[in-house]
């Protein structure tokens, strides 16, 4: 009897520890990002400033909502874009998204911070 042998699947190569870093901070900013904005506003009304606004619309923030929530929602969709990215492909495009991210994130909890 004559036996075939079957063609061997090519083999995917492991995917490279940098893009496994890219990985883990991306879905770091991802698991921080309401933690930072709801840490950022409880500091905001901890103060005189934020309880006058909160207690009678006085001495409030300037700066606009559009800012803040444009500034969530970018750190938010870069990191789902980041994480979900295959990992074997385009590291450096993975790499500034994941910057983007964070930037966009640490920008957000300034924005708050700064309306203190």
């Amino acid at each position: 009897m004559n036996t075939l042998s079957r063609p061997t699947a090519p083999r995917a190569t492991p995917p490279h520890p940098a893009a496994r870093a890219l990985t883990g901070w991306s879905v770091a900013g991802l698991v921080l990002l309401l933690p930072t904005v709801v840490v950022a506003w409880l500091t905001v009304l901890a103060t005189e400033r934020g309880g006058r606004c909160l207690t009678y619309g006085e001495q409030c923030s300037t700066v606009p909502g559009d800012a803040l929530w444009g500034c969530f929602w970018a750190a938010a969709v870069l990191g789902v874009l980041a994480t979900a990215w295959p990992r074997t492909r385009w590291t450096p495009a993975r790499y500034g998204a994941v910057a983007l991210q964070w930037g966009a994130q640490l920008t957000l909890g300034a924005l708050i911070l700064s309306g203190a």
